[in-house]
């Protein structure tokens, strides 16, 4: 059997059967998505750099029947409002097949690890596995993923 057109994705990785991140995905890749029946695209890419981006990414994921949450983080700059969001859009479509997606899976992979240590009370080891598989962390995240996991690791287990 073929393997989907979504696995060609920049950086594409399954978590498991409901879980993948990837970087940008084309058009023909998001309706591979949707073939796969999968329900939800979180993306954590800006829509205003147009090498990074599709035209009408909200349109075209609307179209194919898929939810679409944007919550767009400069990844020169990541906040606590941008993981928080993260955090609750993760947590509002748990049990649906999601795609989570940016422009090279750096911004995903971060943010996968903090909501893994800090919302479910993974150890960073395991919680930081699928990150290390993809990039290194420059000074700017690792600041920022110190930073939230001395604030809230411990504290939001299992909530907002």
């Amino acid at each position: 059997m073929a393997e989907p057109v979504y696995t060609g994705i920049k950086n594409f990785r399954a978590v498991d059967e409901t879980l993948i991140t990837a970087g940008q995905p084309t058009v023909p890749q998001l309706q591979s998505v949707a073939a796969a029946g999968f329900q939800t695209v979180i993306n954590l890419a800006l829509h205003d750099q147009p090498r990074y981006s599709l035209p009408d990414e909200p349109g075209t994921v609307a179209g194919l029947g898929m939810a679409y949450v944007h919550i767009p983080v400069q990844f020169e700059a990541p906040t606590e409002a941008d993981l928080l969001a993260f955090c609750a859009a993760m947590e509002a479509h748990r049990g649906e097949k999601i795609l989570v997606h940016c422009a090279a899976n750096m911004r995903v992979t971060a943010f996968l690890g903090l909501y893994w240590a800090i919302r479910l009370g993974w150890p960073e080891e395991r919680a930081f596995q699928l990150q290390r598989g993809v990039w290194q962390p420059n000074e700017v995240w690792a600041g920022f993923m110190a930073a939230m996991l001395a604030k809230h690791r411990g504290t939001n287990r299992g909530g907002a």
